[in-house]
């Protein structure tokens, strides 16, 4: 079975949203290395229930998204489209994370797959 292993929330001021949140709920908030605009969302400590997620420029997606884990999003995507869903972004690779695709489901609901691989370039 799939989990619910990350979420994105849009902003159109990504520090503005950060510094809400860390006021907000103490979330740790911190700007990602990696060649995107992106910040790592750090919302608890390990091995405490929930997950973490990131902060990014609303540019395509408008709505707070969940990223489901999988063990490839290829085969991920052609299971969401043979269930009525649609690939809205295809296989993007996350630098020295994995990759990941936007689908949505039969209700017009956005979210994403990811598969970790530590290889990706």
């Amino acid at each position: 079975m799939s989990r619910v292993v990350h979420f994105e929330i849009p902003a159109s001021n990504p520090e503005r949203a950060a510094d809400f949140y860390r006021k907000a709920f103490g979330w740790k908030i911190e700007k990602w290395p990696g060649p995107t605009d992106y910040w790592l969302v750090n919302t608890g400590a390990e091995g405490t229930p929930g997950i973490n997620g990131g902060l990014m420029k609303n540019t395509e997606v408008k709505t707070t998204t969940n990223t489901i884990g999988v063990d490839s999003v290829d085969a991920a995507v052609k299971t969401v489209q043979s269930a009525g869903g649609k690939l809205v972004m295809p296989k993007t690779p996350i630098p020295t994370v994995g990759y990941f695709a936007y689908l949505e489901d039969t209700e017009g609901n956005l979210f994403g797959v990811m598969q970790a691989d530590k290889n990706a370039k």
